[in-house]
């Protein structure tokens, strides 16, 4: 049983290996989207497009403006001198935020008054725009403090609020983005490797070899998913040691447990992979069924947006992908040491989707064996 087993794997490993183009599939593509992702994939709102309506001439406004020009999110600062302009820059999306000085704003805050600045912001873009008024809620925070201790009629708050981020204290956006692309990158190779294994035996002519071999369903099925994990596993931590020497990206907790989860989410996303293959009668079909399947996921994964934010009805679906399981375990792993109760917790999930999507592709299996 082993010896055909066995067999089988070295000859779908001899067939991914031996063909070059199919060598530069599995290790150049990788590679080339974790250098280019994880500097594009980011959750910062950065290079933001400011303008403004200032119709005061005093100091104060002036310092307020340059500081909101000195901040590195705001890169584009517009200046308008009527408020038809204002108007029609944020309506035409060439500003994300607009921000409004009526003309006696130095002259109030002068006399120790509480004068007010109206800022708008452009509601399609809704994410950003919450992100941006918390830049901006900040800058003017820092401005109040400032212009209280000059004025010295400061007055101590009674409340005052400490602001700390625990596990990227700096929250450095390639602390979440690429301990996360480690995760993304296992699922498109496992799951690319598997649904192109049965679809490229068909269109090479070898699927009836099967069909007549002494090998069983489960055999098959066994010969066809460590080839697939064997070589995601080894992809993972080479795209893992990327992410630590290349990207300083700590790791805290446990290799052991962490190779642990990747096994158990790979062999989930290869049952879902065989699946595919099983009905796909060509390699072309087998990728368009691939990414159609990636795209809901990753949508609904938790990556994206947070799912907290999705609709309540829509939110269990995501307890179904088992990528959501696994980001919770990498960013728990990677940035702080995530204790081996968690990873149970949110391996389980992954094992219980592995058990159905194995089962599903083995019973597929044996309908096109038969």
């Amino acid at each position: 049983m082993w010896v055909r087993i066995k067999a089988l794997i070295i000859k779908e490993l001899l067939a991914m290996l031996r063909d070059k183009r199919g060598r530069f599939t599995l290790i150049i593509p990788p590679l080339i989207q974790l250098f280019i992702l994880a500097q594009a994939i980011t959750l910062e709102v950065k290079n933001i497009s400011v303008v403004y309506y200032n119709q005061d001439a005093g100091w104060y406004s002036r310092e307020l403006i340059e500081r909101v020009k000195g901040s590195p999110y705001f890169t584009h600062v517009y200046s308008v001198d009527n408020l038809h302009h204002f108007q029609k820059i944020i309506d035409d999306q060439n500003a994300l935020v607009g921000i409004e000085i009526k003309n006696d704003f130095s002259a109030e805050l002068a006399k120790g008054n509480n004068p007010s600045i109206g800022i708008i912001l452009d509601g399609r873009r809704s994410n950003a725009a919450q992100i941006v008024q918390g830049y901006l809620l900040r800058i003017i925070e820092n401005f109040n403090v400032d212009i209280q201790t000059q004025l010295n009629t400061f007055t101590p708050l009674l409340v005052q609020g400490i602001f700390r981020s625990w596990f990227n204290p700096n929250l450095d956006y390639l602390l979440y983005t690429v301990p996360c692309l480690v995760g993304i990158l296992s699922m498109m190779l496992g799951l690319l490797v598997t649904a192109l294994s049965v679809a490229r035996e068909r269109e090479m002519g070898n699927f009836d070899q099967l069909l007549v071999s002494p090998l069983q369903t489960w055999e098959i099925i066994i010969g066809k998913m460590l080839p697939a994990m064997i070589i995601g596993v080894s992809e993972s931590t080479i795209i893992m040691i990327i992410a630590m020497i290349l990207y300083k990206i700590p790791f805290h907790g446990s290799l052991l447990l962490f190779y642990f989860s990747m096994i158990v989410f790979i062999t989930s996303i290869i049952g879902v992979g065989l699946f595919i293959s099983s009905i796909s009668q060509t390699q072309q079909q087998a990728v368009l069924g691939s990414f159609v399947f990636m795209v809901p996921t990753m949508l609904l994964s938790g990556f994206a947006t947070p799912i907290e934010n999705m609709p309540t009805w829509l939110q269990p679906v995501s307890w179904f992908i088992p990528i959501t399981h696994f980001f919770i375990i990498i960013k728990g792993v990677f940035l702080k040491d995530m204790n081996a109760t968690e990873i149970m917790i949110n391996a389980w999930p992954m094992a219980f989707i592995a058990v159905i999507t194995l089962s599903v592709a083995g019973w597929m299996f044996k309908r096109r064996l038969e």
